[in-house]
């Protein structure tokens, strides 16, 4: 029955088929894998954003990260489905792909909003930035430029839990691996630091 529905389906709904499937197991692993704690931040198999780690600053905050193989399987998915669903029913090939094509961007945008929210819960929780982060010390994760020209990003405990924020300096720039400490909180997710050697006399 299955090998008779494959067949008369055309050249473009082979492929069609074929990809949409492949992007919905793969978005299926994905979730299992991030609901049982593997992969970190959900990119377990991102294969496309570098085996070296480069891109590994941007996976502190997966909201803001656009070209991961995600967003890819999520981009096949929407535009996937919707063909899909529309095929037949929209008689004009270009309008179809238009629709699929919006559908798969809506898609990744919707994804991309969550894991932001989501981020930022995970990162705010029951702290009291300003309170808390006042006087901890931690790491530079991603070099910070100085006087204030730009963001960085740290790590510091808080809590006896490591957490992950933006940086900026009034002082020279911050190189990654180096120790800091804050001294003032700027909003929500970005921190005031300086070198922690600098209260060493």
């Amino acid at each position: 029955m299955i090998a008779s529905w494959w067949e008369s389906l055309d050249l473009f709904m082979k492929i069609l088929w074929s990809l949409t499937l492949t992007a919905s197991a793969i978005f299926l692993i994905q979730s299992i894998m991030t609901f049982v704690g593997i992969g970190g931040d959900a990119d377990g198999l991102d294969g496309l954003d570098g085996a070296d780690g480069a891109d590994a600053p941007d996976s502190l905050d997966p909201g803001m990260n656009l070209y991961t193989f995600r967003n890819l399987v999520n981009f096949i998915l929407g535009f996937g489905w919707m063909a899909i669903a529309c095929y037949g029913k929209v008689t004009s090939i270009p309008l179809l792909v238009l629709i699929s094509l919006l559908a798969g961007v809506v898609l990744v945008a919707g994804v991309m909003y969550l894991f932001k929210w989501l981020y930022g819960m995970q990162q705010s929780g029951n702290i009291d930035l300003q309170k808390d982060a006042l006087g901890c010390e931690g790491t530079v994760y991603l070099s910070v430029p100085g006087h204030r020209e730009g963001e960085g990003q740290v790590q510091i405990t808080i809590n006896s839990s490591v957490r992950e924020y933006h940086a900026v300096t009034d002082g020279g720039p911050i190189k990654t691996g180096a120790a800091i400490k804050v001294v003032d909180t700027i909003n929500s997710t970005t921190l005031l630091v300086e070198p922690a050697e600098s209260e060493i006399i």
